[in-house]
C-alpha cells in the first residue's frame, strides 16, 4: 500500500533549500552534465530524503548555465599571502587579523580549504602562533576554512632546508618528547607535519605523531629510499612538494624520488608546486605519469602572493618576488616559496601532462582530502559534502565560488 503522507507532518524548515541546475558536476570521477544539486544546510543533500521531511520546493533556484561545477579547491601547504606571513608573529591580534585576510582572499581562486603552514621556527613562535590557527569552519564571513597547522620543520635536514633559518633546524634524540617540546601539543591545531626520515628521532616519533590526529609529510631530506620507504611503512603519507629539497634522482638510489616507482608498499601521495619554477613542466609530467592518483598541487605561497613585485620575508628571511611567478632569497637566491594561486596550479597541472579535466580538479578536491582523511566533508561532491563549490569555465577559470553553500565575491 503506498504511503500516505501530508503536508502536516513535514517539519519547518531552518535553512534555504538551494537547488543547482544547469550543471557540469564533477563526481565519482567523471563530468555528468545537466546535473542537478541541493543544498541545504551548508551540506549537499540527498532531495528525497529531503522532500519526506521538509517538501521539496526550493527557496532558491541557481542556473548554472553549462559551467563545471567543482568541489572547491584546498591548499594544504601555503605560508602566507597578500603581506601575511603565518611564521612571524608581532601579536595575537596581527596573527587573526592576519589569517582573516588570507582565508578571505583566497575564495578568488576557488580555495575553500586551507592549512596555514609554519616554517622552521623558534619554539617560541610555534607557542604562540598556532593555537591562534586552530580549525575553523568556512563561511561567508570567516572566508575560506581553515583545517589546522602544516608545521614544516623543524625537524629537517640542514643541506636540505631550502629559505629555512638554519639555526631553527633540530634534531629529536629524545624521540617523541622533542615533538612535544617543540610545539606544544596539548589540544595541538596542526594538521600536517613535514620532517626529514634520516633526522635523528623521527622515525621513531612517527607513529605517536599519527596517533596524535597528525598527518606525516617527509621532505626537506636526503633521505636514501630505503629510510624513505620506512616511514612510509611506519604511516608516513605524503612527500612534501616533489623534487624541491631532496636528493636528486640517481639510478642506484632514488631517494624520496623513488617512492614513485616502488611495488613493495603504497605509493605515497606527493605535493607538487606547478609554477613551473619550482619543477620542470617535463618533470612534473613524469611524476604524473609516474603515479597520478597521488598528485596533490600546492601553492606553497609565501606573503608576496597577491602583492606586486619586491621585497617581502618568509619565516622572518629577506626575499625578492621578481614579476608574478619567482621568489628568491636575497642573500644566496635559493627559491623561496612561490606566488602562484591555486588555480593557475590547476591550469598548469593540465597543460603540463596532458591529463584530463577530471584529473586536474581531483589534484586539488579529492587527493589533498584523501591525505587529510577528510574525503567524507570535502573534496567532493557527494552526498553529506560541505557546500564548497566552484563554477569553471572550459578554461579552468574561477567564474563563482560557494562556501558553506553561500555565494561569494570573486571580485
Amino acid at each position: 500500500m503506498p504511503t500516505q503522507f501530508s503536508e502536516k507532518t513535514r517539519q519547518i524548515r531552518t535553512s534555504r533549500l538551494i537547488k543547482i541546475i544547469n550543471g557540469r558536476i564533477v563526481r565519482d570521477h567523471k563530468i555528468i552534465n545537466d546535473d542537478v544539486l541541493y543544498i541545504y544546510e551548508g551540506r549537499i543533500i540527498d532531495p528525497q530524503n529531503h522532500f519526506f521531511t521538509y517538501g521539496n520546493s526550493p527557496d532558491t533556484v541557481i542556473n548554472a548555465k553549462g559551467l563545471l561545477i567543482a568541489p572547491g579547491y584546498i591548499d594544504i601547504q601555503i605560508n602566507g599571502a597578500f603581506g601575511v606571513d603565518f611564521s612571524v608573529w608581532k601579536n595575537d591580534k596581527q596573527m587573526k587579523e592576519g589569517l582573516d585576510k588570507v582565508a578571505k582572499g583566497l575564495l578568488k581562486y576557488g580555495c575553500t580549504s586551507f592549512v596555514p603552514t609554519i616554517v622552521s621556527s623558534a619554539k617560541e613562535i610555534y607557542h604562540k602562533v598556532l593555537p591562534l590557527i586552530q580549525p575553523r569552519k568556512g563561511n561567508k564571513e570567516n572566508g575560506a576554512e581553515v583545517l589546522g597547522a602544516h608545521v614544516e620543520g623543524p625537524f629537517i635536514t640542514q643541506s636540505q632546508r631550502g629559505a629555512h633559518e638554519e639555526s631553527f633546524l633540530r634534531t629529536a634524540p629524545n624521540g617523541f618528547n622533542d615533538f612535544i617540546d617543540m610545539y606544544g601539543l596539548n589540544d595541538h591545531a596542526i594538521k600536517l607535519i613535514t620532517v626529514a626520515p634520516e633526522v635523528e628521532g623521527t622515525l621513531d616519533s612517527l607513529e605517536r605523531l599519527i596517533n596524535f590526529g597528525i598527518t606525516v609529510s617527509i621532505g626537506h631530506s636526503s633521505a636514501t629510499v630505503a629510510q624513505a620507504e620506512l616511514a612510509i611503512e611506519r604511516g608516513a603519507k605524503c612527500i612534501t612538494h616533489l623534487f624541491n629539497a631532496m636528493q636528486q634522482f640517481h639510478h642506484r638510489d632514488p631517494g624520496i624520488v623513488g617512492l614513485l616507482g616502488t611495488t613493495r608498499i603504497a605509493r605515497p601521495f606527493y605535493g607538487i608546486i606547478c609554477d613551473g619554477i619550482h619543477v620542470h613542466p617535463n618533470s612534473i609530467k613524469i611524476a604524473y605519469d609516474s603515479h597520478p592518483r597521488g598528485a596533490i598541487l600546492v601553492t606553497d605561497a609565501m606573503s608576496a602572493m597577491g602583492l606586486p613585485p619586491g621585497e617581502y620575508s618568509l619565516g622572518g628571511i629577506p626575499v625578492r618576488k621578481s614579476g608574478n611567478v619567482k621568489v628568491e632569497v636575497i642573500d644566496n637566491g635559493k627559491l623561496a616559496g612561490s606566488v602562484i594561486t591555486i588555480d593557475d596550479c590547476v591550469k598548469n597541472f593540465k597543460n603540463f601532462t596532458g591529463c584530463s579535466v577530471i584529473e586536474a580538479i581531483e589534484a586539488v578536491t579529492l587527493h589533498p582530502a584523501e591525505l587529510l582523511n577528510i574525503q567524507n566533508v570535502k573534496g567532493t561532491l557527494n552526498v553529506g559534502a560541505d557546500a564548497d563549490l566552484v563554477f569553471l569555465d572550459d578554461d579552468l577559470n574561477v567564474v563563482k565560488c560557494f562556501i558553506a553553500g553561500e555565494e561569494v565575491s570573486i571580485s
